[in-house]
């Protein structure tokens, strides 16, 4: 999730939270992979159902409504319900808990040791969403964080979605150095075999760090966020064959993207605040 992209989505989290949905443990059982070598992260995959290639796209974190008519492919926080007719893609918070006192409670209360912490005990936090780190450094810890994700995972199946979006893959880079892109691909590839063995397609969300490694992890295709104005396009362009929908939060991003981009990739241009249609501030446009 980039920074800045907050307001009414924050205020969806938590009450997804509060919910007992974004934050606590759910869905059905199913063990998770501890991983090692080959190409078992692509067990399952022959199921999936892969996303429509340039389809008009709606990313509505901060709350669901009917979307568009022309619109193909939808993502929605995984407490909320699919849209019929649509292609569906279940967003779940899986490199960082969710925002919130009750959240953070929660993971104290339950799985306090799967929490980042520094060499000082204190806990390792994105500032920009006030969000504690999961911690995946090693591959205990993966495992068992793979079977709480894994059960939300198994929760979008089971609701109807045909796809996953596992955010905060780049959790590393605010991690303190604690964390690195090893530890996030490998968590990633237990994530990938789950959605997979669900029959769900998954996608990678933002990073180009790990583009070289998305075949051994599994990913079938990405989320960005504003790719035009981090020069990003090209490269999930060329690595995923257009299979990329990006979201830009500012119009002249959003131009240059369809400008650029338009023929190849799905780019929607989605207010910061990713709010409900109807409500003061909601943008949305699609090219």
């Amino acid at each position: 999730m980039r920074a800045g992209v907050g307001g009414a989505l924050l205020l969806a989290l938590l009450a997804g939270c509060s919910t007992g949905g974004s934050d606590t443990p759910g869905g059905s059982g199913g063990s998770g992979d501890t991983g090692g070598s080959g190409t078992s992260g692509t067990s399952g995959r022959d199921r999936v159902r892969q996303p429509p290639v340039d389809a008009a796209f709606d990313y509505q974190l901060g709350g669901p409504y009917a979307p568009p008519p022309k619109v193909r492919a939808v993502s929605r926080d995984r407490t909320a319900d699919p849209v019929p007719g649509r292609y569906n893609i279940c967003y779940v918070n899986a490199f960082q808990a969710q925002p919130g006192k009750e959240a953070a409670r929660w993971w104290q209360r339950e799985h306090g040791s799967l929490l980042l912490r520094d060499e000082g005990g204190r806990k390792v936090v994105d500032e920009d969403w006030q969000e504690p780190l999961l911690d995946i450094s090693t591959e205990k810890k993966r495992a068992a964080l793979a079977e709480i994700v894994g059960s939300w995972i198994d929760g979008c199946a089971k609701a109807g979605f045909d796809a996953v979006e596992p955010d905060n893959l780049d959790s590393y880079e605010r991690s303190d150095g604690l964390l690195t892109t090893d530890d996030a691909a490998a968590f990633a590839r237990l994530l990938a075999q789950r959605a997979h063995r669900q029959g769900l397609a998954i996608a990678q969300k933002n990073t180009t760090d790990l583009l070289d490694r998305r075949e051994r992890i599994g990913f079938d295709f990405a989320v960005t966020e504003e790719c035009a104005r981090y020069k990003e396009c090209q490269d999930f362009a060329s690595a995923y064959d257009g299979k990329v929908f990006d979201i830009e939060y500012v119009t002249k991003d959003f131009d240059t993207a369809c400008r650029t981009w338009g023929e190849k990739l799905s780019v929607t241009l989605r207010d910061r605040d990713v709010l409900a249609a109807g409500e003061d501030g909601y943008v949305y446009r699609h090219c």
